[in-house]
């Protein structure tokens, strides 16, 4: 408690901001897994499932918009809050009797779940360059920042990981509904923490942002906003319906496997994300950001031609693959992030944030769809070439990233 005391106003804030994140993405994550193992298990076809999470990106990408200039008027600690809040009410809306859970109803409760998880996520990494010390963060190429980002980007997709663990427990223990209201309750006890500490108005600004500002004109932060919809629509294509829904049709695994499995896998990919800044060097730029998309598509390539080729032993292609590919998706993600706060104005940092994470949301909404419909028609295979083509985009976008002289 000593050791907490006299630690600096922004490291506690710091500390608050990434624990408040990460119980609402261990949340995000088990509801996706309950999500998709349970209405699949009602019999839902992965077209079906991958709908569920229509209005969930559609609504991610009209927050991320919004949210932004709402946290600039309001305060990103109202932002943050308000996305707990509404969390809370998607979890206790899935609390209703079976027969009432129609595709209609989860869709609706999966609008507000994604309304809250691009709030508390932009409110979040806004707030991180307003924390770095000023004589830091007006530098073109910030380390300590790069640090601090990659730290809260990682921790949080760790926590992702364990709630996919976590979803496919609670469904096999205590079943969809007790798993649900257990997570509403747990939600509510963090935010009555946050707002009684979370500093008031943080990143409110003194002028009231227009809405017509909404739409970033800084041509970086436009190139690499389209590269991260390709790049995140490439990993969703094939990981968020086609694969979880292959390895339980196709490969016969249960659904304890299947959780356990997507859970390593994005706890290890948190880890690379956190350790990022030692990979790419602690400075990177547009150059490092086309290297390592290229890097990621030569990798996409290989997957897509083993699991051809290697049609008996899809199970181990799949796994190894999904390794791979994991640890270098996770240093584009991250090196990502960190260009996003680095380029933003600091004056106006919710808005160009939010509209980076608008085209994040939208990246998402792609991939969401067409996993569900090219696995449906396709099969996996063509998920995967998909994805391949995806990464190439977002590597001819990166191009426009500036790089040092």
């Amino acid at each position: 408690m000593h050791v907490i005391t006299n630690l600096s106003k922004s490291v506690k804030q710091y500390i608050l901001i990434t624990g408040n994140y990460w119980a609402f993405t261990l949340t995000d994550g088990a509801l996706r897994m309950l999500v998709v193992l349970y209405f699949y298990q009602l019999g839902y076809s992965p077209l079906s499932i991958a709908m569920l999470f229509l209005f969930y990106e559609i609504f991610g990408v009209i927050t991320n918009l919004i949210g932004g200039w709402l946290g600039a008027r309001l305060g990103l600690n109202r932002t943050m809050n308000f996305g707990l809040t509404i969390q809370i009410v998607a979890l206790s809306m899935l609390l209703v009797p079976t027969e009432f859970l129609t595709v209609t109803w989860v869709m609706l409760a999966q609008a507000l779940s994604g309304i809250a998880k691009d709030l508390n996520k932009m409110s979040a990494k806004s707030a991180i360059k307003l924390l770095v010390p000023e004589d830091e963060s007006n530098q073109s190429s910030n380390p300590k920042l790069y640090h601090w980002v990659a730290l809260l980007t990682g921790s949080k997709n760790a926590m992702k990981g364990i709630g996919f663990f976590l979803g496919a427990f609670l469904l096999n223990t205590i079943g969809f509904h007790w798993a649900a209201g257990s997570m509403a309750i747990v939600l509510l006890l963090i935010l009555a923490l946050s707002l009684f500490k979370l500093e008031k108005d943080l990143g409110k600004v003194k002028s009231k942002p227009k809405f017509s500002q909404l739409f970033s004109k800084n041509p970086s932060i436009n190139y690499l906003s389209s590269a991260r919809v390709f790049l995140f629509g490439a990993r969703d294509i094939w990981f968020v319906v086609a694969l979880p829904v292959y390895l339980s049709s196709q490969l016969m695994w249960e659904h304890w496997q299947v959780g356990t499995f997507m859970a390593i896998w994005v706890i290890g990919y948190g880890f690379v994300q956190s350790q990022s800044p030692k990979i790419t060097g602690r400075s990177p730029d547009g150059k490092n950001a086309i290297a390592w998309t290229f890097i990621l598509s030569i990798v996409m390539a290989l997957i897509s031609f083993a699991f051809i080729y290697f049609n008996q032993n899809t199970g181990l292609v799949l796994v190894t693959g999904l390794i791979v590919f994991g640890v270098v998706f996770a240093i584009n993600s991250s090196l990502h992030s960190y260009l996003i706060v680095n380029y933003s104005n600091k004056e106006n940092i919710s808005m160009d944030v939010g509209f980076y994470y608008m085209a994040n949301a939208m990246g998402r909404l792609i991939g969401t769809v067409l996993s569900g419909w090219i696995y449906q028609v396709h099969g996996l295979a063509a998920c995967l070439w998909a994805s391949f083509l995806m990464i190439v985009i977002s590597t001819l976008f990166n191009i426009g990233l500036p790089r040092k002289a």
